[in-house]
């Protein structure tokens, strides 16, 4: 699970991510990035509509978005924010196919000094 202090929870916090941020799309996902020169861990913040489906498989995909976010958050630089957009596909997505797209937009996004 993700902790509070590892998550966005402002929505200027995700529109400044989603509008200023480098963006890397997915047939699942789309992942916005932004590197701020703060010194804190990294934060995540979740968007899934109701075009993804109902409550039950919204929560599902959140709570899976989640646990890759936990498990990638050593790999992601310190003062980066991170906004990652469910597409309806992802309903029917396994974690390992929301995995493979959430870490390959974090390999694109990266920066080359991180990686």
């Amino acid at each position: 699970m993700l902790a509070r202090a590892y998550r966005l929870t402002r929505g200027s916090d995700y529109r400044l991510v989603v509008r200023r941020g480098s963006r890397c799309g997915g047939a699942r996902v789309i992942t916005s990035m932004m590197t701020t020169d703060e010194s804190r861990a990294a934060r995540f913040g979740f968007i899934i509509s109701k075009q993804v489906g109902g409550a039950v498989v919204r929560n599902t995909i959140r709570r899976r978005l989640k646990a890759v976010c936990a498990e990638a958050l050593s790999r992601v630089p310190q003062g980066t924010d991170v906004v990652i957009r469910a597409l309806p596909s992802s309903a029917t997505a396994t974690y390992a196919e929301l995995q493979a797209d959430v870490e390959r937009c974090f390999s694109r996004l990266a920066p080359t000094d991180a990686r």
